[in-house]
């Protein structure tokens, strides 16, 4: 892991606040998926942890917007969509400090193509290159963890180059390996476990997304940049290995 420049959110970013059910609000900063609006996602979401809000019981960013669960109570402090919607104004208002996770630079090796990532080709064709050419177009340093989702451990990595704006395959795989590292609509996908998914696969990563016995059980985190770094099957197969071998 290496440091890398963080960038500092508008200080007072437009949004709007809306229900989601009885226990849930979403703060919505737009609709358009960007660097500059994760960062501000991910600055709300530091700045309504510190305030501890009464009856809150997460706080979970996506790409534009950020999710607020609560449980509601009674009281003079209860929790409820009006008192949150106000307290969260209130912190908005404020300003929006810069992202300190933005900072974490983590590598995540990766196998492209093979068996690891019988999609590589397809991809190639499609947008007119080399495998060799998408893989140094993969390898470009620039991605961040949007959010995590899908799965315990599973990270929305983006945004790469336009020339991977492609939808996701036409037909879904019912099962897709551990570790598969795929794309789609510009964005990576890093699968923890063996899983249903339609997104291309580019090769795999022998590194755990996710394990229950470490702290933090997930890899990667919202604001984390990643630099995909390329290796041999060998290598692949050796980092397996020291991990104890494969698992579910």
């Amino acid at each position: 892991m290496s440091a890398s420049v963080s960038k500092t959110p508008d200080p007072a970013p437009g949004y709007t606040i809306r229900a989601q059910g009885d226990r849930c609000l979403s703060i919505d900063f737009g609709s358009e998926i960007n660097l500059q609006t994760g960062l501000i996602c991910l600055s709300a979401v530091e700045v309504i942890r510190a305030e501890n809000l009464t009856g809150v019981t997460d706080v979970v960013p996506s790409y534009t917007s950020v999710a607020l669960h609560y449980h509601p109570t009674a009281g003079p402090d209860c929790a409820t969509f009006d008192r949150l919607s106000g307290a969260i104004a209130s912190l908005i208002a404020r300003g929006l400090p810069p992202v300190s996770a933005s900072s974490r630079e983590v590598e995540i090796p990766v196998c492209y193509g093979g068996v690891h990532g019988p999609d590589l080709a397809e991809v190639a064709r499609t947008i007119g290159m080399t495998e060799d050419q998408v893989i140094a177009l993969h390898t470009a340093p620039g991605s961040m963890v949007f959010m995590l989702g899908f799965a315990p451990g599973s990270p929305y990595i983006g945004l790469h180059d336009a020339a991977f704006a492609i939808p996701r395959r036409d037909v879904p795989r019912t099962a897709v390996p551990k570790g598969s590292v795929a794309i789609a609509n510009r964005q990576t996908s890093i699968y923890p476990n063996r899983l249903p998914g339609g997104w291309h696969i580019l090769g795999a990563t022998p590194l755990n997304m996710f394990e229950t016995n470490r702290v933090p059980p997930a890899l990667l985190m919202p604001g984390d940049r990643v630099r995909f770094m390329p290796i041999s099957p060998e290598e692949f197969d050796l980092i397996v290995a020291s991990q104890g071998g494969p698992t579910a």
